[in-house]
């Protein structure tokens, strides 16, 4: 069926439901009179809030519609389908309750007011569709001057599959992540985001490529804060020139950028048994075919139509269900790592086209939200 038949047919893919059937006979405990006795235990002591009301099971999904998918700059109301998306894959993956938030805004500071004002109705935060550099600040703010969970999933879930899927695919061409060489193409949320992540794990040798080129400490022009950072802990042979260059010899390229960017010719020049994440979506930074014309062993995108798919699905439902069910504060790096590692796990023997658990699997919100009992 169509997209747009369908969200016509359905008026919006979620819906709230009460919990319990009302009756003549519960309209007072569930709402006035009895309800006072539950808000007087809550003011008293918040952390009853955890337990009495829907903090317990509901995470905020909040958008300021900045960066749509790769659609671009669609605004609040672009966002709306999206979000309602996200909240339904909570739902069904994780029994996590995801309430839709699409702000009018695109200020920084206005954007941080509004959602510590609303943070006491939920359990966690997840930000979603938020341009970079703008969700770096927002992120760490939020995560300092909260006491929930709170992440940025087109950071940290993009990351954490990526990790998974990269660790069982260096299992399959027998490197190690320590001695292989990493070009990411994309300096926004997700490759900085998985930049850090990889060196987390244990890369050492990861170069950053924007628009402009190779990112490196003494670049002149194009470098925001975020850049500076990666420029300081990546790229340690201080190589320079366009992504081509980058390419020479590397054994893993990952792509969260733009579509078409690379060749099969680009490709042949990386090392032998050559590793691709081409994540662009819908249109990758190569197509799977013209990369194993170029000698690639393995070729993973962000699409459902081929095999090998990263998507963050596999990991956003479980984090906040197990962050949510162990009411930690913060989500750390030591979570994520271990929540790639188990992702990983689930693919008993890895092989060129098996690196990555099916993106609806069941069992993954499960091994995920498990690391948070670690």
């Amino acid at each position: 069926m169509d997209p747009i038949e369908l969200s016509k047919k359905l008026g919006g893919k979620i819906e709230v439901n009460s919990k319990m059937k009302l009756t003549k006979e519960n309209l007072a405990i569930l709402y006035t009179p009895g309800v006072a006795k539950v808000s007087l235990a809550v003011a008293k002591n918040k952390k009853l809030a955890f337990e009495y009301t829907m903090r317990k099971n509901t995470v905020a999904v909040v958008s300021d519609g900045s960066a749509v998918l790769g659609l671009g700059n669609l605004g609040a109301i672009g966002a709306l389908p999206v979000m309602e998306g996200k909240a339904l894959l909570f739902k069904e993956l994780s029994g996590v309750d995801a309430i839709p938030i699409v702000l009018d805004t695109q200020d920084t500071e206005e954007i941080i007011k509004i959602v510590k004002a609303i943070a006491p109705t939920f359990g966690g935060i997840n930000l979603e569709d938020i341009s970079a550099p703008r969700c770096f600040e927002i992120e760490e703010r939020l995560k300092a001057e909260l006491d929930i969970p709170v992440m940025h999933d087109d950071q940290h879930g993009t990351a954490i599959v990526v990790l998974a899927g990269m660790i069982n695919a260096l299992k399959v061409v027998k490197k190690e992540i320590k001695k292989v060489k990493i070009v990411v193409s994309g300096s926004g949320a997700a490759g900085v985001a998985i930049t850090k992540l990889l060196l987390r794990y244990g890369a050492k040798d990861v170069v950053v490529v924007d628009s402009t080129g190779i990112i490196y400490k003494e670049r002149e022009g194009g470098l925001n804060e975020s850049k500076m950072e990666i420029a300081k802990i990546t790229n340690p042979k201080d190589i320079k020139g366009t992504l081509q260059d980058a390419l020479k010899g590397a054994d893993v390229f990952i792509g969260v950028s733009a579509p078409n960017l690379i060749s099969h010719l680009d490709v042949s020049m990386m090392s032998n048994d050559a590793i691709v994440f081409a994540m662009s979506n819908p249109i990758p930074e190569i197509m799977p075919e013209e990369a194993l014309k170029g000698g690639a062993a393995i070729v993973a995108t962000g699409r459902s139509d081929y095999p090998n798919q990263i998507n963050n699905v596999l990991a956003f439902p479980g984090i906040f269900r197990g962050a949510l069910d162990t009411r930690v504060k913060k989500i750390t790096e030591k979570h994520k790592v271990a929540a790639a590692v188990a992702l990983a796990s689930l693919v008993k023997k890895p092989s060129r086209g098996k690196i990555i658990p099916d993106a609806l699997d069941p069992k993954a919100a499960k091994v995920v939200a498990a690391v948070f009992n670690k």
